[in-house]
């Protein structure tokens, strides 16, 4: 089985994601603007057919995460969600029925490459299939002091790119936070079976984040352009997860002279994603 299965779990879990992503940002800009945090925003965007549709590839992005997550390691699998800002500003492009700029498909290829060449340097691995609570606390209570300051700086600000992106980034933690609790729950289901899975706090903390990570996405969404919100949530969630990967779970990467290819891979990506925040690409 080896990484094939979570790869390909992650890749249908990314497409579906970057799908959704387009769909919740055309409702949300059918909606009024809002400039505070308001939860309501949800009742106003059920309404829209596009949002539910949205919802549903939420749905199956999750389920794909899920089973990538409980076959792979973190530090393998959040990263690959790099490829949801590529994936979102191509389908985007196509429902706009814009023509495709050549800087744009060499920025897409950059991310692709890069991230290919990324993770066969790393080569993740390691599977740790329990995180003591003394590990959780300290990095719950990290999470959540850095998701409400990049809230609070992002609402404070007026719409455009900084509000969006800093909200896309509160957003990239949330994920990543979800993805870790989410990890740690289905190894619960695999070995202690369906009641041990409704009974671990795990279980209802990745809900808890999940929907945190929605509300705040919605606002990222109405705060600025996709371009602005997209590269702060890709490649903070692959960042995030990384280091949750190797602090809970003692997963490894390769080092020594493994590091310059990595770091290659990780230039590639940075590159491309800037590139496609300039790209000026429509997702409305």
């Amino acid at each position: 089985m080896g990484v094939v299965l979570p790869v390909l779990f992650s890749l249908f879990a990314a497409f579906s994601n970057a799908l959704a992503t387009v769909l919740q940002r055309r409702a949300a800009l059918t909606v009024p603007r809002t400039d505070s945090f308001r939860p309501g925003l949800v009742l106003d965007l059920v309404k829209r057919p596009v949002w539910l549709a949205g919802i549903l590839a939420v749905i199956a992005a999750g389920v794909g995460q899920a089973a990538a997550l409980a076959t792979g390691p973190l530090s393998l699998v959040q990263p690959l969600f790099v490829l949801e800002l590529p994936l979102a500003l191509l389908i985007a492009s196509l429902m706009a029925r814009e023509r495709l700029p050549m800087a744009l498909w060499l920025a897409v290829a950059g991310v692709v490459g890069g991230l290919g060449v990324a993770l066969v340097a790393a080569a993740p691995a390691g599977n740790r299939t329990h995180v003591p609570l003394d590990r959780w606390v300290p990095t719950l209570a990290v999470c959540a002091v850095a998701v409400v300051a990049l809230a609070f700086a992002g609402l404070r600000r007026p719409p455009g790119r900084a509000r969006a992106g800093c909200l896309g980034a509160g957003t990239a933690i949330c994920y990543a936070l979800t993805a870790a609790l989410m990890k740690t729950a289905m190894h619960i289901l695999d070995g202690g079976g369906i009641g041990a899975f409704l009974t671990s706090w795990q279980t209802y903390a990745f809900c808890v984040t999940g929907v945190g990570a929605l509300l705040l996405l919605e606002h990222a969404m109405q705060g600025g352009p996709l371009v602005a919100s997209q590269p702060a949530l890709t490649l903070g969630d692959a960042t995030v997860s990384l280091t949750l990967g190797v602090l809970l779970f003692e997963e490894h990467l390769r080092s020594g002279w493994w590091l310059l290819p990595q770091l290659l891979g990780v230039g590639l990506i940075v590159f491309g994603v800037f590139a496609l925040a300039r790209s000026g690409v429509s997702a409305a």
